[in-house]
């Protein structure tokens, strides 16, 4: 059960809370019927994520044995078959489908098949492309909150849609810069590598994590956001502030953004950071 889970890589299904978005930022999270078709969102979500995450360990098998840390996945380690990997990510693509069905979204459906012929494009040839492999991963956030959309029927502003494209370009560039620090160490495990250095992708993530900055601004500026919430909601940009030059802080400084969700989950300060921000939205919304 533990190699299964490794193998569905059911730690990163954290990322896929982009999926509420639409409804959390609408102001409907009271609303039960939106709540549980988002949920239904983020599985059918969930499962074809983990599908595509069984694709890209089947073809890195080779590669993933010559990582410090990959080498331990159960495929690349043999402690799960490729005959059982196909008929896990079978299943995983079956129930996926069938929540689409479930819901009647057709605009689901086509969110979860472009995302999965995207990611398939990516495991087989893109992501040996400098900077088309890191706008690919930004784009599998965006349709994460394009299937909470879809699964809601909430409309989505142009400027949360541009927030999370940054952040998402943020995150991948940052572990990118941390692959980079590893392959000096080890030896590059990545073709794409060689589009990137130090200096290119911190210059980047410079850039970008202001351009994220000014889209949540614009956002909570949206007289229909501020409608929707509050009219004081561009106070909560200081968390968002905070939240960037913590990252920022780790990736510079401590070298720790190889992998964005270990982040999220082993630090503390963007943790509290990202409750304070979720709280102030609750209290602007529900109690102001």
């Amino acid at each position: 059960m533990v190699n299964f889970l490794k193998l569905i890589r059911i730690h990163q299904w954290v990322k896929n809370i982009f999926v509420f978005l639409p409804i959390f930022f609408a102001g409907k999270l009271l609303d039960l019927n939106l709540v549980i078709n988002s949920f239904f969102g983020f599985l059918a979500f969930s499962f074809i994520a983990s599908s595509i995450y069984i694709i890209n360990d089947y073809v890195d098998i080779e590669s993933d044995k010559k990582h410090p840390e990959k080498k331990n996945r159960p495929l690349a380690s043999g402690k799960i078959k490729k005959s059982e990997a196909i008929i896990i990510l079978l299943f995983l693509l079956l129930f996926s489908f069938s929540i689409c069905l479930y819901l009647k979204s057709w605009t689901l459906s086509l969110f979860i098949i472009a995302y999965f012929l995207m990611n398939l494009a990516y495991s087989f040839r893109l992501k040996h492309v400098a900077i088309i492999d890191v706008i690919i991963i930004a784009l599998g956030f965006l349709f994460r909150v394009f299937v909470g959309g879809a699964a809601t029927g909430l409309p989505i502003s142009i400027w949360a849609i541009l927030l999370t494209f940054f952040l998402a370009l943020v995150m991948g560039i940052g572990k990118r810069r941390g692959e980079l620090i590893n392959a000096n160490l080890t030896g590059k495990t990545r073709k794409a590598l060689d589009g990137y250095n130090l200096q290119f992708t911190d210059t980047a993530m410079t850039v970008i994590s202001t351009c994220a900055i000014l889209c949540y601004i614009m956002y909570t500026l949206d007289p229909t956001v501020m409608h929707n919430i509050h009219k004081d909601i561009v106070y909560t940009s200081l968390f968002v502030v905070i939240g960037i030059l913590r990252y920022l802080q780790l990736t510079f400084v401590f070298n720790k953004t190889e992998s964005p969700t270990k982040v999220v989950y082993k630090d503390l300060f963007l943790q509290v950071d990202l409750i304070l921000w979720i709280i102030s939205i609750f209290i602007l919304k529900y109690s102001i």
